[in-house]
């Protein structure tokens, strides 16, 4: 188990060093065979650690922080949840690596996003498999830093510099945050071990339990995009989609419920922190799915869905149910990788045109593009029988169980974002694959013939695993245990409550899939047939306030700026303009001019006149003898 922990996390991060120094001097393609090949070795260690795997186990490999009580080695911990998660890590990114050799054919610095992309799926990696928490973070600061320099890859264009910037600024909130929760916890436990702090929770106080919660749910909103540092992942569509689809899929957005969910043991005796992660969750669940019904951009779409759908796993966690938060994270990978992958391929068809509403008639175009992408949608939009519709069902019935004023409300919410992700999903299946082709995408301007065959086959896999994804755990009602509760249910926190009754179970399931069917509907009559352009207009130009402000995320940027930007740069003004420039730079330039002026006076004696020197000598004699004089007479 030891070479294969070994092998899983440094084959990426060798990949990764070798692109970064030597890759752009070689052949491509021997760049990107290394690229992809980095992480498919990685997969393969991954299957042989299940093959392998009897229990959890921890490998210590080397010493890494040490001083006095103080100790984070270079250990790696794998049980059921870590490796579940490397798994998918490994086979999601390995497609999205292959996608990307067809999606980069011509861009010159193919080097650099393939070392970028390999260190990327070695830092997530870092942080799934780490046992102790300086270590997680060391993986949590490494996908930041990627993320900020994929986001911003085409950095010539001033947007995508700034896109990149402001996730990394953004992110650094919740890091700071995630980062005085790991010093505390040492203060207050004299460990950074994960499995041992989470068997020390009842040592503490509610309250201290509850702040410390609380710092990792603001550490968990920054990197997962979460009410309120929710506002970096719209614009972080600036990078190539490929990355979009690693970001949002695979690494970086999943890994704060990953943080919850491990952390589950020790912050979840307090229910006030339980609480506070519902309410974050199914908050923006709802506020990002809003969002997403009207937005143009066809990433930015799926940017709002990402944040939805993590918002419950969010959910998930706060109403305890880990497993099923687990479940809709795996089968959110499948769907999601797929929907960007193939918008991916529809914008490089398109000549990177991204506007929804200057798109049409694709699927006739791009049927090997719309099956697959049809199959994504299924999944998002929790369509009856899709692996979506089984995942997030799970989380709204664990939800519905824990009951209450508080968790009844979230359930209704949560059913709420449910019609609406289902609307919106649809809206932008029919908008752009269906109707009548847009004039400046004439079947003959669509770059069909040179959209590489690698592109299109790698979303078939995807497909088949987002709809068959629901296997991954039926619910009670279909089978006894369902195989992911059972792998999981080992882990202190994710033991398998109650089930629901079988009734409840399938009422709640006719709840969700009458609320699919109704966005479906609402989707089908206002942007197919005779309303569509009606409605696309609509929305367009001067578009009503109702529509303007979901597709400005409910200017929730423009409160940043007034609360926060503006302040602070009338402050940065304050103190540079007043203090440093009025104040501290005008008392040293006034000594400066006293000086000049104090050296001035016995220059101006200095003018090369004879009488003028022995004037001064005399001077000089005069108060020598002076000085002798009065000596002589103190000595007497």
């Amino acid at each position: 188990m030891k070479l294969y922990l070994a092998l899983i996390v440094l084959l990426p991060l060798l990949g990764g060093l070798f692109n970064a120094l030597v890759g752009d001097k070689l052949p491509r393609r021997l760049g990107e065979t290394i690229a992809c090949g980095a992480i498919w070795g990685a997969f393969a260690g991954s299957v042989l650690a299940v093959l392998d795997f009897s229990g959890p186990v921890r490998v210590e490999y080397a010493s890494w922080l040490s001083d006095f009580d103080f100790k984070a080695p270079l250990a790696l911990y794998l049980d059921q949840l870590s490796l579940t998660l490397t798994l998918m890590i490994t086979f999601v990114c390995g497609l999205i690596h292959l996608y990307s050799v067809g999606y980069m054919k011509d861009d010159p610095a193919y080097a650099r996003y393939f070392a970028l992309l390999n260190i990327f799926v070695f830092a997530m990696l870092t942080l799934i498999l780490a046992e102790n928490l300086p270590l997680l973070y060391l993986g949590w600061e490494g996908v930041g830093f990627c993320s900020y320099a994929l986001i911003g890859f085409w950095y010539s264009d001033p947007k995508n510099a700034t896109a990149g910037r402001k996730a990394f600024i953004v992110t650094r909130i919740g890091d700071t945050a995630f980062g005085i929760a790991i010093v505390w916890l040492f203060q207050l436990f004299g460990t950074e071990s994960i499995s041992e702090l989470n068997g020390m929770g009842f040592l503490m106080p509610s309250g201290i339990i509850t702040a410390i919660g609380i710092l990792l749910l603001i550490g968990a909103a920054g990197k997962s995009a979460q009410l309120p540092l929710s506002v970096w992942l719209p614009d972080a569509m600036a990078g190539p989609t490929p990355v979009s689809a690693q970001i949002h899929a695979a690494t970086m957005v999943t890994a704060g419920v990953y943080l919850l969910a491990r952390m589950f043991p020790l912050i979840g005796s307090s229910p006030v922190t339980l609480a506070a992660i519902a309410i974050v969750g199914a908050l923006t669940a709802f506020y990002a799915a809003t969002s997403a019904c009207v937005q143009r951009d066809l990433k930015r779409i799926l940017a709002y869905s990402t944040i939805s759908q993590i918002g419950y796993m969010v959910l998930g966690v706060g109403a305890g149910a880990l497993t099923a938060s687990t479940f809709h994270l795996l089968t959110h990978a499948f769907f999601k990788a797929l929907l960007f992958l193939g918008a991916g391929c529809v914008i490089t068809a398109l000549h990177h045109q991204q506007d929804i509403f200057r798109m049409g008639g694709v699927k006739r175009q791009l049927p090997a593009v719309y099956w697959p992408f049809l199959a994504g949608a299924f999944c998002l939009a929790g369509f009856p029988g899709s692996g979506g519709f089984f995942s997030k069902d799970a989380i709204l019935t664990a939800v519905f169980e824990r009951g209450g004023p508080l968790y009844g409300g979230l359930f209704a919410l949560g059913l709420l974002t449910a019609l609406l992700t289902a609307f919106y999903t649809f809206r932008m299946l029919f908008v752009v694959f269906h109707g009548d082709a847009a004039p400046s995408f004439e079947k003959g301007e669509l770059k069909t013939s040179h959209l590489p065959a690698i592109m299109t086959l790698t979303l078939i896999p995807l497909a088949l695993l987002g709809l068959s994804g629901g296997l991954l755990n039926l619910p009670g009602y279909l089978t006894e245990h369902g195989l992911l509760s059972g792998f999981l249910g080992a882990i202190p926190g994710f033991t398998a409550a109650e089930h629901a009754s079988h009734s409840t179970e399938i009422i709640l399931q006719i709840m969700a899939a009458t609320a699919c069917l109704l966005g479906l509907g609402l989707a089908w009559s206002r942007y197919t047939g005779q309303r569509r352009e009606q409605s696309l207009a609509t929305e367009s130009g001067a578009a009503p306030l109702y529509i303007r402000l979901p597709q400005a995320g409910w200017m929730l940027d423009d409160l940043y700026r007034l609360i926060l930007i503006r302040p602070f740069v009338w402050l940065a003004g304050f103190f540079w303009k007043k203090i440093d420039g009025a104040v501290i730079d005008g008392v040293l330039d006034s000594l400066a001019r006293f000086t000049v002026r104090l050296g001035g006076l016995p220059a101006a004696w200095s003018n090369g006149r004879v009488a003028t020197s022995l004037i001064a000598l005399a001077g000089g004699v005069a108060a020598v003898l002076g000085y002798v004089v009065w000596a002589f007479f103190e000595m007497i």
